[in-house]
């Protein structure tokens, strides 16, 4: 274990020492903020505001903050799924960097374990993504709590805390496995980039799952980014949407959540956090379970 967390270090230190790293593995969460901020904010207000309005509510500038702070917190708890995969790619050049300029053979040559160095490029990314997601989440609630958002009650932070150390393992999990099959920092970085650009969409951040085919929807909903949002959306937008549609008939409500990707649905079949949370920690224990088989066996082949 000591040997683990040492590499761990090591390789933390490589990543924040890098100021241009760290900004490009938050590029995509600032990318979805700037899009909320210009374009899809107001879209989704509005949305909120004619809904309200079919169902005989007042809208007044106290309706519409409430759903601008929704929106943020919807945003928000997309972007804590993002921020999981970004972060943890950019980790990942880590152990790309190392494979290609032959510094992770002197690893080889320590009396050290290849899991011991796999588990070592895994928690530095799971970690870093862990320090990047509660700063994201903090820094959100603080902004929201003075503008006069609900925020989620203690059991339901310490359910959020859970939810980021499954999903950032998740991901840690499946960049390692990726990394294993990218063999120079230029393919990684083009891989990353690619990865930094679908993962919005993926999850149903830029276009709502609701306003996508049938067909398409289907897809996302068999990829884990879509649940780790759903599950986010699900404990950061309680408060809100209670605040919001006070006096809305629930299905229509229940209606406005599936649309927008606050929960998630297989037929008639609505799925509860705790199946989307067991998904993606089934995902992430399968990527990192063979990803390690496959760095102890291509390690034998190299001796």
């Amino acid at each position: 274990m000591r040997e683990t967390m040492s590499l761990a270090g090591r390789n933390l230190k490589i990543y924040l020492r890098d100021r241009s790293a760290v900004f490009f593995s938050l590029l995509s969460a600032i990318i979805v903020i700037v899009l909320m901020l210009v374009f899809l904010g107001d879209m989704n207000v509005s949305a909120i505001t004619s809904a309200l309005e079919e169902f005989g509510q007042t809208v007044s500038e106290e309706t519409k903050t409430n759903a601008q702070l929704l929106v943020i917190m919807w945003t928000v708890g997309g972007i804590l799924c993002v921020n999981g995969v970004t972060v943890a790619s950019m980790l990942t050049s880590v152990m790309i960097d190392d494979a290609n300029f032959g510094r992770i053979q002197a690893f080889r040559t320590a009396p050290l374990s290849r899991t011991k160095l796999s588990l070592g490029y895994i928690v530095s990314s799971w970690t870093a993504s862990m320090i990047i997601c509660l700063v994201t989440l903090v820094i959100a609630e603080i902004f929201a709590g003075v503008n006069g958002a609900a925020l989620p009650d203690v059991s339901e932070h310490f359910l959020l805390l859970g939810m980021l150390a499954v999903n950032c393992l998740t991901y840690a999990g499946l960049m390692y496995f990726c990394g294993l099959f990218i063999r120079t920092p230029s393919a990684w970085s083009g891989f990353s980039t690619l990865i930094g650009t679908l993962v919005g969409f993926l999850g149903g951040i830029y276009i709502p799952i609701g306003s996508l085919p049938e067909g398409v929807q289907t897809v996302l909903k068999c990829l884990p980014v879509l649940h780790g949002c759903s599950m986010f959306r699900d404990v950061l937008t309680r408060a809100s949407l209670e605040q919001t549609f006070e006096g809305v008939p629930e299905s229509a409500v229940d209606k406005y959540k599936e649309v927008m990707g606050i929960t998630t649905s297989f037929g008639e079949t609505e799925l509860s956090w705790q199946i989307q949370l067991a998904i993606l920690g089934i995902c992430g224990i399968i990527f990192i379970a063979i990803g390690i088989l496959i760095s102890r066996k291509r390690y034998k082949s190299d001796r």
